[in-house]
């Protein structure tokens, strides 16, 4: 079987992934009208729906771009459907990236689709296969600051503005995260194909823990605020101020109960 002669239901967006759309819209169209009595529910479904579509996203392009360098086995394991049922490891892909937004506010996905490395041929081809995943994040990150640096928030409701800001903000960490050369992660793979294999072999043990070593460090407090100090330089370099990213990471956390000083204009 070639890539021309794929199975068309290989390749068929799945209702999953339909229903994930549904879900972003309605709640995004509820967090532009105050629809909700509960302004951070409608802002939490929002940027949760949002960001599980950008997960699905991310592993839709690394299975795209390995199904075009020789792997077409991607196809029939149900990855060019975009449903995240059919991923690997759904705790990596789903639920945990999912819990770093809700513990920290960090954007991380965790890495979903099994690729048959030993069907492509050529350094180049598996580095962008890695590639391919982050480089997602960093065009989604493009289109939700797109307003921000097009001055174009002219009649956006705040509620709307505050949580396109911090689905912005996830998108940025994703990105910055995913390329580290951290084992396990998007960025080692980039440079995987060029070492050594003695190297190789004495980083494999470590390669499932990478995502989880990562966050780790994040915590510290001192690691923590020099990554978001470059995260909000690069954030008001787009236009996105703090204020922005702060009300839609508090509105997020409804159960907290929010901050007075997000219900005003800065």
């Amino acid at each position: 079987m070639t890539v021309t002669d794929a199975r068309p239901g290989d390749r068929r967006m799945s209702p999953v992934f339909a229903g994930i759309l549904a879900v972003t819209a309605v709640t995004g169209w509820a967090t532009w009208t105050g629809f909700a009595e509960q302004p951070g529910v409608a802002v939490f479904l929002f940027v949760t729906a949002a960001w599980i579509v950008s997960l699905c996203l991310h592993e839709y392009a690394h299975a795209r771009t390995a199904l075009h360098s020789g792997d077409i086995t991607v196809g029939a394991k149900g990855y060019l459907t975009l449903n995240p049922l059919k991923y690997t490891h759904a705790l990596l892909s789903i639920v945990l990236p999912v819990l770093f937004v809700i513990m920290g506010g960090i954007g991380l996905p965790g890495g979903a689709v099994f690729i048959e490395r030993g069907r492509i041929r050529g350094r180049w081809k598996h580095s962008l296969i890695s590639a391919a995943g982050p480089l997602t994040n960093l065009l989604f990150a493009a289109v939700c600051t797109a307003p921000f640096w097009l001055d174009a928030l002219d009649g956006v409701p705040a509620d709307f503005r505050f949580a396109l800001a911090f689905l912005a903000l996830l998108q940025v960490t994703a990105t910055i995260l995913n390329f580290l050369p951290v084992p396990g992660l998007d960025g080692y793979g980039v440079i995987e194909p060029w070492l050594s294999h003695g190297v190789r072999r004495q980083v494999e043990p470590i390669a499932p823990f990478g995502l989880l070593l990562v966050f780790a460090l994040l915590w510290l407090p001192g690691v923590n605020a020099a990554f978001f100090d470059l995260v909000d330089a690069i954030l008001r370099g787009l236009g996105v101020d703090e204020f922005d990213t702060y009300c839609g990471y508090d509105l997020f956390r409804f159960w907290r109960g929010g901050s007075e000083v997000c219900s005003v204009s800065p």
